[in-house]
């Protein structure tokens, strides 16, 4: 399954929580190594997004305010092959850090394929948008900039 997706800047605050050991630990059982710390943001649209929204759905996660179209949608997309792997949450000096849902993803390049993940927090309010985790810093390593589109193919 592929998900297409324009590259947009993210707020800037998952350095805090992607620096973290406790969730480097789990990334590293998912990526091989520890994760660059920060994500890269897609928006998706369309048929991505009822399938980023079926990914979700199979995370045990609701999908609040949606157009119906793309809740009818998603419900009819398989996504029961895919393997989701569960990152803890945990609770450090009284913050509460919480937990997230990965599956494995393959960004094929003309230079090469590169192993990452997409990562869905438990609480987000961005439905719209496909954050993604590998081992190295994305933008710098395959030259993107806003508004960019990629194409991510789930494992």
């Amino acid at each position: 399954m592929r998900l297409n997706g324009v590259v947009s800047s993210g707020l800037g605050r998952a350095h805090v929580f992607m620096a973290q050991s406790h969730y480097q630990d789990q990334f590293r059982e998912v990526l091989g190594n520890t994760a660059w710390p920060g994500t890269l943001n897609l928006n998706v649209s369309g048929d991505s997004l009822s399938k980023s929204i079926a990914l979700r759905n199979k995370a045990g996660l609701d999908t609040l305010e949606l157009d119906e179209e793309i809740i009818s949608n998603s419900k009819k997309i398989d996504v029961s092959r895919f393997e989701n792997i569960r990152i803890r949450g945990f609770l450090r000096e009284g913050v509460s850090f919480g937990g997230a849902t990965a599956y494995k993803i393959k960004i094929e390049t003309p230079n090469q394929d590169i192993d990452a993940a997409i990562l869905i927090p438990d609480l987000t309010r961005h439905v719209d948008v496909v954050e993604i985790i590998a081992t190295k810093f994305l933008r710098e390593s395959m030259n993107l900039k806003d508004g960019d589109q990629i194409t991510v193919e789930l494992l």
